[in-house]
């Protein structure tokens, strides 16, 4: 649901930029809706996804001869670097977690977001669509609807366990669900499922009153869990299937990131470094 509304909204950016949509739309147009996004910002990795998208537009009216030519045929990709995400330390970890009040009932359930998040390395919309027929407390282990709809088991900490029981038996129980979301883990005040707007408004907020620098988002404890078990030394085709990657290309990138860890470990402390 979440790719098809981002390419809905590029074709509307097109469609925006050029009052030709669909037939008549030329390479240029397509150019100088391009250069516009590069002015105001747009990353690569963006502009690369909105490219790919109005390929596969185009290609589909092309297909059912809906038009006459390809506007995107010369259209090429930016070149995109690799990009390494940030990751919190173990420290920092513990300080934003160890920092959320757990007098209330919010602050209960936040707790134990977050130790599931960086507990099993889950998607915020994995997150956000948990269900309690999924949890096994006794066995310790989720099981999670990922990209695709493909299902997957990831193992839960003890700490994150802990808290999804406390969380359960303290606060949980006291709601009254909505029809929909019976069986939905985390909830609101009003008994609805949270949304990803507000899993992004939990981490960032305890992070910001923790005092830590860095740009969190969920992803970032989902960086962190994969990054630690890499450093730890995980077989990089377990981290694959806990993250539920399609191809261990993308996982691959956890290797860069523990050279780059294992670089400036030996740029700290190696006598003879500088």
């Amino acid at each position: 649901p979440n790719t098809y509304e981002a390419y809905l909204r590029d074709v509307h950016k097109l469609q925006q930029a050029t009052s030709h949509l669909p037939n008549g739309v030329e390479t240029e147009d397509v150019s100088t809706m391009l250069r516009f996004l590069v002015e105001i910002g747009i990353s690569s990795a963006s502009q690369a996804r909105i490219i790919s998208g109005l390929r596969t537009f185009f290609e589909f009216l092309e297909r059912d001869n809906l038009i006459t030519t390809n506007p995107m045929h010369r259209i090429e990709l930016p070149k995109i670097g690799r990009h390494l995400p940030d990751t919190l330390e173990y420290h920092e970890i513990d300080k934003i977690l160890n920092f959320i009040d757990l007098s209330t009932p919010e602050g209960i359930r936040n707790r134990s977001i977050l130790e599931t998040l960086y507990s099993s390395g889950l998607r915020v919309s994995e997150l956000v669509n948990l269900e309690w027929s999924k949890v096994n407390l006794k066995e310790k282990f989720l099981v999670v609807v990922g990209k695709g709809n493909k299902q997957r088991m990831v193992p839960l900490g003890g700490d994150a366990k802990k808290y999804l029981e406390i969380y359960f038996n303290e606060i949980r129980c006291h709601f009254s669900p909505k029809k929909t979301d019976a069986d939905i883990v985390y909830l609101n005040r009003r008994g609805g499922r949270l949304s990803r707007q507000m899993i992004f408004y939990i981490v960032k907020g305890t992070a910001l009153e923790a005092d830590i620098k860095k740009d969190i988002s969920p992803h970032t404890f989902r960086h962190s869990f994969a990054t630690h078990l890499v450093e730890g030394g995980a077989d990089l085709r377990v981290v694959q299937d806990l993250l539920g990657h399609e191809s261990i290309l993308t996982t691959e990138i956890y290797t860069h990131l523990d050279k780059e860890y294992l670089s400036q470990t030996i740029a700290q402390y190696h006598p003879r470094s500088s």
